[in-house]
């Protein structure tokens, strides 16, 4: 996994007064990962560039491959203002570098008119150029993060859509939220001139790696189901929301899985039915098409009255009895997305916060629970889901448009629910389930308004 910050000027600075980088050399290497991410078969590069150090970037990098295309040129809509801007362009017209007044649909784009300390609304020249530039079919590249996207990674009005986004020096939040998603791209982080060890520092946010999924793969030859755990998946008014829970569960090694009703009915063949919670149980997974039918004293059986750790996902999260679970017991992986994360965060005391307020602070709010509630793990799902522990936070970012379909929440509530059954911990599960729900969605192969719960897991089965 890799380190992300909610901001880096501390780390720029600790450059400065403890390993004696100058400005100049940081802006040199921030270049340098700017050309690395130009495709190999470009002609001509446009690239914007503003007044301050992040146009400066932009304006270094002119400099340094101005030979090495057939045209390079720069546009300064606003001039240059800080004293490295103003350095760099000296530097880039004594090479030559062409400085034009107008943009063009060059091979490649390059955006660096305002960096991650961007925090206002664009004004009306900047929009002008921000939309110019995306009707563009060019290659497009932001520098830093694209203009438009504020330091929260919200977009008020509009942002360049970068194919890839060169970060300087470290990951931050601001590219992972869900509204950059569509305008980051690729996101590639250069270095500044110091090993990472030596920039970074430390931080409780994480990106996760496809190397940070821990498959079930089983290894012990002399064995027998019962070695691979046993779950029970409550289902409720909507059976085949646990049905679909349940067989992703089964597919994803747990070595038995029961569904548990009321009254006795038709499961697929490989799995198990009954009305009362199995006495081998080893975990249980609740929520997903349960309904509201239920009252307190049923419900307190699967999820108080033992020790055994559960995941409750879906209608859960509107239920009364949810704040006491919460205060009860630790062994606990909640699933919600964000109307559902709402619900939770009024029932748990946070107050009456709106779906926009989470999704404009998705890591602040995640942040807060965690800190209240640091033993369970909380799996906000999302564009690029986050999963939280102990005050970290890991952010899940393979997910895709693929996903948007009814059922796909259920798998993934299946897969982790597995994973716990099979003993794993609780925040070893959500990572792992979700990275394994996510990877199945990216290699699905067909259309992808086509996706259904089966080839999920399907797909999971073939990682």
């Amino acid at each position: 996994m890799k380190s992300v910050y909610k901001e880096v000027s501390s780390l720029d600075q600790k450059c400065y007064e403890i390993y004696h980088l100058s400005e100049d050399l940081l802006m040199e290497h921030a270049a340098i990962g700017l050309k690395n991410a130009i495709p190999d078969n470009a002609k001509n590069i446009l690239i914007v560039s503003g007044p301050g150090n992040n146009g400066a970037d932009g304006i270094a990098l002119a400099r340094m491959i101005q030979t090495e295309y057939e045209r390079v040129v720069l546009f300064l809509p606003y001039g240059v203002k800080s004293k490295m801007a103003k350095i760099q362009l000296e530097r880039a017209q004594s090479v030559g570098i062409e400085v034009v007044d107008k943009i063009f649909e060059a091979d490649v784009v390059i955006d660096a008119i305002f960096g991650s300390g961007f925090n206002r609304e664009l004004d009306e020249q900047t929009l002008q150029i921000i939309q110019t530039l995306n009707s563009y079919e060019s290659y497009k590249i932001a520098c830093d993060i694209s203009t438009g996207i504020d330091i929260f990674g919200n977009i008020k009005q509009s942002a360049f859509i970068a194919d890839t986004t060169v970060t300087m020096g470290a990951r931050k939040i601001a590219l992972y939220s869900d509204m950059a998603k569509d305008y980051a791209g690729d996101i590639l982080c250069a270095n500044l001139g110091v090993n990472d060890a030596l920039y970074e520092d430390k931080t409780d946010i994480f990106l996760l790696e496809k190397e940070d999924l821990k498959l079930p793969k089983r290894t012990q030859k002399n064995c027998h189901k019962g070695n691979f755990g046993h779950l029970n998946v409550i289902a409720g008014k909507k059976v085949g929301a646990g049905i679909i829970a349940a067989k992703a569960a089964y597919a994803f090694g747990a070595g038995l899985v029961t569904v548990i009703e009321n009254e006795p009915y038709s499961v697929p063949y490989e799995l198990m039915s009954s009305t009362t919670l199995s006495t081998n149980a080893t975990a249980i997974c609740m929520g997903m098409g349960l309904g509201n039918q239920y009252d307190n004293s049923y419900l307190s059986k699967f999820l108080i009255y033992h020790d055994l750790p559960v995941l409750i996902d879906a209608d859960l999260f509107y239920h009364t009895i949810l704040k006491e679970v919460l205060d009860t017991k630790k062994e606990l992986v909640l699933t919600p997305h964000p109307k559902e994360f709402a619900s939770l965060l009024k029932i748990t005391g946070f107050g009456n916060i709106s779906v926009s307020q989470i999704q404009e602070d998705r890591f602040g709010w995640v942040e807060k629970f965690s800190i209240k509630y640091p033993d369970l793990v909380l799996v906000l799902k999302g564009a690029n889901t986050l999963i939280s522990h102990q005050g970290k936070i890991y952010i899940q970012s393979f997910g895709s448009n693929v996903l948007s379909k009814g059922g796909s929440g259920d798998v993934l509530g299946g897969l982790i629910a597995s994973l716990l059954a099979q003993g794993y911990s609780l925040l070893d599960a959500a990572i792992s389930g979700s990275i394994a729900h996510a990877l199945s969605a990216k290699n699905f192969s067909k259309n992808n308004y086509a996706l259904t719960p089966h080839d999920l897991i399907e797909g999971v089965q073939c990682l």
